[in-house]
């Protein structure tokens, strides 16, 4: 399993710490010093049955900065994949990625769910 946070996020550290109090174990990465390829994010994507939109950090400065509030509806899924490969800022965190499913933001009913 690979949890991939930004270490500075409090949602982060929340769903760091909950996955540490139920001894779950994973590998931890820095989305800002790793950010995912497309390749990754392409393979998320299919994994999680959710629509692109859903992997975009809508709250960050750089989403708003780049105004992609207004510009995603006018872009194709692939668009919106390369663009968010380009920084790891632009995608939600934290992520969840585990052998069939993916986690996207940290919402602890959901975690349980899939990891009880």
């Amino acid at each position: 399993m690979k949890f991939i946070c930004y270490p500075k996020c409090a949602t982060c550290k929340k769903a760091q710490n909950w996955l540490d109090s139920k001894g779950i174990e994973y590998t931890l990465r820095n989305i800002k010093e790793e950010n995912p390829t497309y390749e990754e994010l392409k393979e998320w994507h299919e994994k999680s049955g959710l629509p692109v939109k859903k992997f975009f950090n809508t709250s960050g400065i750089l989403y708003r900065s780049m105004r992609l509030k207004e510009k995603l509806d006018n872009m194709t899924d692939d668009e919106k994949l390369r663009l968010l490969a380009e920084d790891g800022m632009l995608v939600k965190r934290p992520l969840l990625i585990c052998e069939d499913s993916v986690l996207v933001g940290f919402k602890e009913k959901e975690w349980e769910e899939l990891l009880d």
